[in-house]
């Protein structure tokens, strides 16, 4: 905007020879312009109005000064050729020594703020039309903040009521909790007091804000950052109110990070951990990996609300229980968590107090998998292994641990492991081929009674399976079916690993 110092350094007024009789604020941006040279006018100004006079009809100028000091005037120009004596007054006033034409004066200011005016109507224009098509377009938070942080040339960060963020571009996350925490919420636009006074505006319906958007950083314009960043959160706040709620935005921003840092990625484990912890994970020496396998759901739409669900129960429990975890959907019926550890000799105990909350909370059958714990980046690596041993928990014959680690499976864990092993595959089926072609279902339930009762022939009739001579009848039929003998300890098994594989992978 056009402030009274541009005007002191406009040519037209340079050549009239200025000089300053009082400095008060050169800073101070004006609106308009108005030429008057008596008192009995001054009521006619709105406030920051550079005045022209020439005193003409002015009888005491003290008094003049004053009233339009009242008035709101931005800054007075005298035109007078003799030097003016006056109070000190606590707004800009500048004597002009030589004549000069009024009217070249407010032509180049009136042209200044004219073209200013025009390019801030321009520049509102255009970012209502970039966020009225983002909006339209269903542009989801993360390409809101993208589109904003390059609008701005700044970083910004939305973040939600607890300090944690949700959709950031440019910006750096170190110990971003704990700084945000220090920058209080506005319910305006604007700085706020703090350790970081930074830009702001609140995202969400008056009543119901969810979260902020921010730029932490320096500006040389706040004016136009400003009006941008109240856009950018209009248009947040519409795309929550189109089917997105807060958490949904926390777990989708976890999610995606797990995600990313699952694969190849190029950042060091500094910056993994500042991104971590930007999303809640708490900083600590030692991490435990562990993914939860959910019952199996009718349709993929019963699945994501039974994934929803349950990772709101994950964060009640992180709420209730202080502690800062990462978790999100590792993939479909299946939801990652890293616990943190103050030492590795605490897993254990973390993971049974977690486990058993999360029991008492979710009815349902759970299948939990633990991988070992280590470095934030050694336990991202461990949910691959984790998640593999959640898949083979639901079929063991008992499950009587709150959760199992690999060496927990035994043999279930090694044929799960090679179950792309072509060979394993083919022995196998070639083992149980008697029961196979055609399929004897009857038989492979009879088989694997027979096997967990490791042979046991009475132990078995016992068990309320058959009459002992139905039994032997049966089993007899069994053995010829598989050409081998069952009574044979090999036999019992090849015929065991045989079957585990078939259950695991057909």
């Amino acid at each position: 905007m056009l402030t009274v110092r541009d005007v002191l350094n406009l040519p037209v007024v340079q050549e009239a020879g200025p000089r300053l009789l009082s400095e008060a604020d050169l800073g101070v941006e004006l609106r308009w312009v108005h030429v008057t040279e008596s008192e009995s006018n001054v009521d006619l100004l709105f406030g920051r109005e550079l005045v022209l006079t020439t005193l003409r009809n002015v009888v005491d100028l003290d008094d003049f000064l004053g009233s339009l000091r009242a008035a709101g005037a931005a800054a007075v120009i005298i035109e007078h050729p003799t030097p003016l004596a006056m109070q000190a007054l606590d707004i800009p006033v500048i004597q002009l020594e030589r004549t000069v034409r009024f009217v070249a004066i407010t032509e180049v200011i009136h042209q200044l703020l004219v073209g200013q005016q025009l390019e801030a109507l321009q520049f509102s224009r255009s970012v209502h039309e970039l966020y009225t098509e983002l909006s339209l377009s269903e542009a989801d938070e993360q390409q809101i903040v993208m589109r904003t942080a390059a609008l701005l040339d700044a970083p910004v960060v939305l973040e939600d009521v607890r300090h944690l963020v949700l959709a950031h571009a440019r910006a750096p996350l170190d110990d971003w909790v704990a700084r945000s925490r220090f920058v209080g919420f506005l319910e305006h636009t604007g700085r706020a007091a703090g350790a970081e006074s930074w830009l702001q505006t609140p995202v969400g319906a008056a009543r119901n804000r969810w979260g902020r958007l921010i730029i932490p950083a320096e500006l040389q314009d706040d004016a136009n950052a400003a009006l941008v960043l109240e856009r950018a959160g209009q248009a947040l706040t519409i795309a929550r109110l189109s089917g997105r709620d807060q958490r949904e935005l926390l777990y989708q921003a976890r999610t995606s990070l797990l995600h990313e840092l699952q694969g190849a990625h190029g950042h060091s484990e500094a910056d993994v951990a500042v991104r971590a912890q930007s999303l809640g994970l708490d900083a600590a020496p030692y991490y435990v990996p562990l993914v939860i396998s959910l019952p199996a759901a009718s349709t993929p739409t019963d699945m994501q609300l039974a994934e929803r669900a349950a990772l709101e129960i994950v964060d009640q429990l992180a709420d209730g229980l202080h502690l800062g975890l990462l978790s999100g959907s590792l993939k479909p019926g299946f939801l990652a968590v890293i616990l943190p550890l103050r030492a590795r000799e605490l897993a254990d105990a973390a993971l049974q107090g977690f486990t058993r909350r999360l029991a008492e909370q979710i009815t349902a059958p759970l299948a939990v998998g633990v991988g070992d714990s280590g470095s934030l980046g050694e336990a991202l690596a461990g949910l691959e292994q984790a998640a593999h041993v959640a898949q083979i928990v639901p079929h063991l014959p008992t499950r009587a641990q709150p959760y199992y680690r690999f060496a927990d499976l035994r043999l279930r864990g090694v044929l799960s492991a090679m179950g792309a092993d072509a060979r394993l595959r083919s022995f196998a089926h070639t083992e149980l081929a008697g029961l196979l072609n055609p399929l004897d279902e009857q038989g492979l339930e009879l088989l694997g009674r027979y096997l967990e009762h490791g042979g046991n022939k009475s132990a078995l009739a016992k068990a309320g399976y058959l009459s002992r001579p139905a039994l032997y009848a049966r089993l007899a039929k069994l053995e010829a079916k598989l050409g081998v003998r069952l009574d044979s300890a090999e036999s019992r098994t090849s015929l065991q690993v045989a079957l585990l594989y078939y259950q695991l992978h057909g």
